[in-house]
């Protein structure tokens, strides 16, 4: 089983890039699918999973979110619990049906996932190539301002919010600094490289690492 996971800072062209590769290996692009996987499996609404995308910032957030978390739920209101889909989604259940979402999906012959932490969570899965797209600050302000429609001004604010988010994602669920190259086989630059050239390299490092995992005795390549 060979798996690319692919992710990127906002502007860098990773989403573009990830349904490239898909569509040379012949294979499936999985992005907010993921959502709706782990939503369906913690039975709750999308919007309850991209929530815990975005760590909360604010001080109410934080008190629900120690409630959530807390090893013993008190009941709510004199003796009566919340129905289920208004209490708070926990860490724990979050992560967990991340996890096995994440991994369920690995288990396919070979598949393209963007985010969502998969580079922590099949780091050591036989046969995965793992990708970092990243490019110069202007570039990705220039690319989100035609992408978006937006100003200079808001593709910028834009942009810093979707990097932080990020970074606190991976800081809090995987005690991990997301753009630490140790974490990756590949780091692309696409200031220098064009999306097509990103594909190819991406590729041929795939089938080079597919290749290495057979002769050890791990999944097949391509």
């Amino acid at each position: 089983m060979s798996i690319v996971t692919i992710r990127g800072q906002l502007g860098s062209g990773a989403p573009e890039i990830g349904r490239r590769i898909a569509g040379r290996l012949h294979t499936d692009y999985v992005d907010r699918e993921i959502i709706a996987d782990v939503a369906a499996r913690l039975q709750r609404n999308e919007g309850d999973v991209i929530e815990k995308e975005m760590p909360p910032g604010t001080l109410m957030g934080r008190i629900v979110e120690a409630l959530t978390n807390s090893p013993m739920m008190e009941p709510y209101g004199g003796g009566a619990y919340l129905p289920a889909d208004l209490i708070p989604l926990g860490d724990t259940r979050y992560l967990e049906a991340l996890e096995s979402v994440v991994r369920e999906l690995a288990k396919s012959p070979s598949l393209v996932i963007r985010g969502r932490g998969s580079q922590f969570i099949l780091k050591d899965h036989p046969g995965s190539l793992h990708v970092l797209v990243v490019a110069p600050l202007d570039i990705r302000v220039k690319r989100v301002m035609q992408d978006l429609k937006l100003d200079e001004e808001a593709a910028r604010r834009e942009t810093r919010r979707f990097d932080t988010s990020r970074q606190q994602f991976a800081r809090r669920y995987f005690n991990a600094d997301l753009e630490d190259p140790v974490h990756y086989d590949l780091v692309i630059n696409t200031g220098g490289l064009g999306f097509v050239a990103a594909t190819s390299l991406t590729i041929n490092a795939f089938r080079a690492k597919a290749r290495t995992a057979w002769r050890k005795g791990g999944a097949g390549g391509p």
